[in-house]
């Protein structure tokens, strides 16, 4: 019995965790990005932020009341412990968000082909997410006071198979009006193929190359 070749696994184990390796023969990229570090970590920062200072603020000075102008049993104060370590759970979630933003921003990567959206995100290991062109519905730009702070945009994409977000991508404005062109065009050969158009109908742009 021939011995696997150890090399092989380790060296293909790194070319699976790229957006490259999920592509068919066929399939060609035209746009790749991933989310901008400074807002998509200020994001995590600041989106519970306000409730967690008043949720805390309300614990903490209820801690302090009982503390002071009660009398209790020590065995009370176990009790009281734990009661507010899990009342406190907004603050550990929001703890718990702040650090996997790291992680979540290192695997967190987006590419437009000439088939499909391919989002590819995840925590512990990464998930490939594939939105065909011809299941979208509708796609739309947002862009809140973090994301106009940091020039970046949220795109929401929404399919037969749920809804998406491509988070935190620069120059928001083309990209988003690229991906509505791409999305159409191809939609459009789906529906009116090419042998099936008058010949006065030139049709959509069908044949698209990566522009660099």
């Amino acid at each position: 019995m021939k011995t696997p070749d150890k090399k092989y696994f380790i060296d293909n184990k790194k070319i699976i965790d790229t957006i490259e390796s999920v592509l068919n023969p066929d399939e060609n990229i035209l746009w790749k990005g991933k989310p901008l570090k400074k807002s998509f970590i200020l994001s995590a920062v600041l989106k519970m932020l306000p409730l967690v200072i008043l949720w805390v603020g309300i614990d903490v000075t209820l801690i302090v009341c009982f503390a002071i102008f009660l009398e209790i049993d020590w065995w009370f104060y176990l009790i009281f412990a734990v009661f507010f370590l899990f009342h406190l759970m907004p603050l550990w979630i929001y703890i718990w968000n702040i650090i996997t933003a790291f992680r979540r921003l290192k695997i967190e990567k987006y590419a437009f082909t000439d088939k499909r959206i391919i989002i590819k995100r995840g925590f512990l290991a990464p998930n490939i997410i594939s939105i065909y062109y011809s299941s979208i519905t509708s796609i739309n730009l947002r862009i809140g006071v973090i994301e106009k702070a940091c020039k970046v945009g949220d795109i929401y994409i929404v399919s037969e198979n749920g809804k998406f977000i491509i988070e935190d991508i620069s120059n928001p404005y083309y990209i988003y009006s690229e991906l509505q062109r791409i999305a159409n065009d191809i939609k459009s050969d789906i529906i009116y193929p090419n042998n099936l158009r008058p010949s006065e109908n030139n049709g959509y742009k069908t044949s698209y190359t990566n522009k660099k």
